[in-house]
């Protein structure tokens, strides 16, 4: 696919800000302690060299980079220039981009995540973004599930000292030095014959998965008991294994 072009002035401010950004998240990366909860299954399958599709929220793409295992991995961004500064960034920490978006070029970046499944890449999907509404997952990557035969595991993460952003996805961003502990739900298969009303029934339960992990993970650091299941209360979380 074509790479977007920019007029000169905001190419330079794309690289500025990618520059930028990139430090920052090194920072973070190198500084935080990480650990995680489940994802056992996900870590066998790629010790098989078996091929997944992650599924995260807008809010808590930050700091997901540094949590995967894999082999290589894609995700789908748009073009505009907010899509350009995260795909350069993301370039850096070895993950490639596909143009398009659940609300413009969509056709386009399904193919091109389609293609990259083919091409042995894992397949990494934020299912609420580019611009919400914020916890509502979309259908697409039901449907990449689908097409693939891919196993969809929910992860989400947290961290002890951290600060939100006042953006719509209410983005956290850990702090330096601080413990981030990752959690990883149970796959989610979507039968390649699924029926639209099994498709959204699958919608429904991916978003389910992902609001309750998500909302424990923050409720283990806050101390708070959760209201939407079972908590993480006596669970051992365990190192990140070695890149």
């Amino acid at each position: 696919m074509r790479e977007p072009r920019f007029p000169a002035v905001e190419e330079f401010k794309i690289r500025c800000w990618s520059w930028l950004a990139f430090w920052i998240l090194w920072l973070l990366g190198t500084t935080t302690r990480k650990q995680r909860l489940g994802g056992d299954d996900l870590l066998a399958r790629w010790q098989r060299g078996e091929q997944v599709i992650l599924a995260f929220w807008h809010g808590r793409i930050l700091l997901m980079s540094f949590a995967y295992r894999g082999q290589k991995a894609c995700v789908m961004n748009s073009a505009h220039r907010d899509g350009e500064i995260i795909t350069r960034i993301l370039r850096r920490f070895g993950v490639t981009a596909v143009r398009g978006s659940s609300t413009r070029g969509w056709m386009g970046g399904l193919k091109g995540m389609l293609d990259a499944y083919q091409q042995g890449h894992d397949l990494l999907v934020v299912p609420d973004g580019p611009r919400g509404p914020r916890y509502q997952a979309k259908s697409g990557v039901i449907q990449l599930a689908r097409a693939t035969g891919a196993a969809i595991f929910p992860a989400t993460y947290s961290a002890a000292w951290k600060t939100t952003v006042k953006s719509w996805d209410r983005l956290l961003i850990p702090f330096p030095f601080s413990r981030v502990l990752y959690v990883v739900g149970s796959p989610i298969f979507v039968p390649r014959d699924a029926t639209n009303e099994e498709i959204e029934a699958k919608r429904q339960e991916l978003e389910t998965a992902l609001t309750t992990i998500t909302t424990q993970v923050d409720n283990f650091f806050s101390g708070q008991s959760s209201s939407t299941g079972e908590s993480f209360s006596g669970a051992t979380p365990k190192p990140l294994p070695p890149r």
